[in-house]
């Protein structure tokens, strides 16, 4: 089964609505941080952004990864990694705007590897 989704593409396109995922997280966590101080602790909770990441980074491998495999371009490798880092790098930050600022870029800079990976197939 992941075989098959990493041929076609499915892997990224997954990995690219896993990224609009976190987006959301992030913003409602802030949003409900702001509103409801203790419910909103539970959204920001640092497992949740470690979970999160581990994630990214093992969708990032499998599926650009496998893309480079095949199509043999490595821009989409090198912006999957600079958006992982910039993610990895967020989580080092106090919780508040800057991690919520750094970890969306990292997101969105992920996200546009998984669409240069899978526009590479095509």
């Amino acid at each position: 089964m992941v075989w098959i989704a990493v041929r076609d593409g499915r892997l990224d396109r997954w990995a690219i609505m896993l990224s609009w995922l976190c987006v959301v997280h992030c913003l409602s966590g802030a949003i409900i941080l702001t509103l409801l101080a203790s419910a909103g602790g539970m959204l920001v909770d640092p497992i949740v952004h470690e979970v999160g990441l581990g994630m990214a980074i093992a969708l990032g491998i499998i599926a650009i990864g496998r893309g480079v495999y095949e199509h043999g371009y490595l821009m989409p490798a090198a912006i999957g990694s600079l958006g992982v880092g910039t993610m990895a790098g967020a989580l080092t930050l106090p919780h508040g705007e800057m991690e919520t600022i750094y970890t969306i870029l990292g997101v969105a800079i992920l996200a546009l590897g998984h669409d240069l990976n899978r526009r590479a197939r095509s």
